[in-house]
């Protein structure tokens, strides 16, 4: 029996290792550089390209063909989600977040940002319908649940200075969910439970093993969005196929990693949230360069921007504005912290009535 516990552990053990972390706040949103003047369909000609294509590729398998996406075994592996389940999971997650967000209900911004979502969606692997909505945060981020629920912060639409930008960003994380990470990570650590659980009766971990136990329960939901380095590695992969199919250039991911690379060097700390547990190390960007050349073949012009994009993106950036005036509009109700009044009362000349001024027992004189 012992050999068959420690069969189940050890794929278990190791896929709990792969887990990673969490985030950190953005940066304000750059302004944009000057852009050449184009239609609602601005093409990019190929004069000089950022990476070197060939003009024939050769795939060795079918994961490397960006003509058989849609008809690929992308997403398998051990999993203890139907797609159904799946779905139902993600709903279930969709509307947690729903609960502690603000959304942007703007009809022509998240129409926009669903059409260029729905796009990418149909030139992926995705087997499952998407549903597409903008939160009303600075933070430069986007997360896609279990069973296609996704979320793009306004914050990262209006750092992106291209559509093609933002599609980069929203390819990665639509891979996420045809790759199936984050019910692949929940089964792991359900296996990894399991494996547990005779630690609890057969010892020597005794106590040591049910905390263990405890605490595997407790991290279980956060797996949904947290991912291995190999899984971001393959949504990378993935992410530049789908935006290459779409018809976007995949060159614009690689140009907001070295961006977001640059920010993060000029003042460390200000990495944005969706790149904090996964950097644009110098080594990920020859990764996404390297697979440019070896498996997108060249085209003569790519989409990479839209003057719609600039139109919802001004209008985005007045939401916000709008927003914020109102948020900061006096006479609206703050908390403020007792350091504060104490200053203000200090300031006014006002006595201060902090608990330092409350009543206090003394010891009288003739008492023993």
């Amino acid at each position: 029996m012992q050999g068959i516990l420690r069969r189940m552990m050890r794929p278990a053990v190791l896929g709990a290792l792969t887990l990673g972390t969490a985030l950190a706040q953005s940066p304000p949103p750059a302004p944009d550089p000057p852009k050449a003047e184009g239609s609602s369909g601005q093409l990019k000609e190929r004069e000089q390209q950022p990476v070197e294509q060939q003009d024939t590729v050769h795939p060795k398998n079918s994961k490397d063909d960006v003509e058989a996406i849609g008809n690929r075994k992308v997403g398998k592996g051990p999993n203890f989600y139907s797609l159904e389940k799946e779905i139902a999971l993600g709903k279930q997650l969709a509307q947690e977040v729903e609960r502690s967000s603000k959304l942007i209900d703007d009809p022509v911004v998240t129409e926009y940002v669903n059409r260029v979502g729905q796009n990418l969606v149909r030139n992926s692997d995705a087997r499952v319908p998407f549903t597409i909505k903008v939160i009303d945060s600075d933070e430069v981020n986007a997360f896609a649940l279990p069973g296609g629920f996704f979320y793009v912060n306004s914050g990262l639409i209006l750092r992106a200075q291209e559509e093609s930008e933002l599609a980069g960003v929203m390819a990665h994380e639509i891979s996420h969910v045809a790759a199936r990470h984050g019910t692949k990570n929940a089964t792991k650590g359900q296996i990894l439970q399991l494996a547990t659980i005779p630690l609890i009766l057969l010892g020597p971990a005794g106590l040591a093993g049910y905390g263990l136990y405890e605490g595997l329960n407790v991290a279980l939901p956060v797996t949904f969005l947290k991912f291995s380095r190999d899984a971001e590695r393959e949504a990378d992969f993935l992410g530049l196929q789908y935006m290459y199919k779409a018809g976007y250039d995949p060159n614009a991911y690689v140009t907001f990693f070295e961006r977001i690379q640059a920010d993060e060097k000029r003042g460390p700390g200000t990495i944005p949230k969706v790149f904090s547990t996964h950097p644009p190390t110098p080594e990920r960007i020859a990764n996404a360069q390297k697979e440019i050349a070896r498996i997108l073949p060249n085209r003569p012009e790519y989409i990479v921007t839209t003057s719609e994009f600039d139109n919802v993106k001004e209008r985005l950036r007045n939401i916000t504005l709008a927003r914020k005036v109102q948020d900061n509009a006096p006479g609206k109700p703050s908390l403020r912290t007792r350091t504060e009044q104490k200053q203000k009362g200090q300031a006014q000349g006002t006595p201060d009535t902090t608990d330092d001024d409350r009543p206090t027992l003394k010891r009288r004189p003739d008492s023993p």
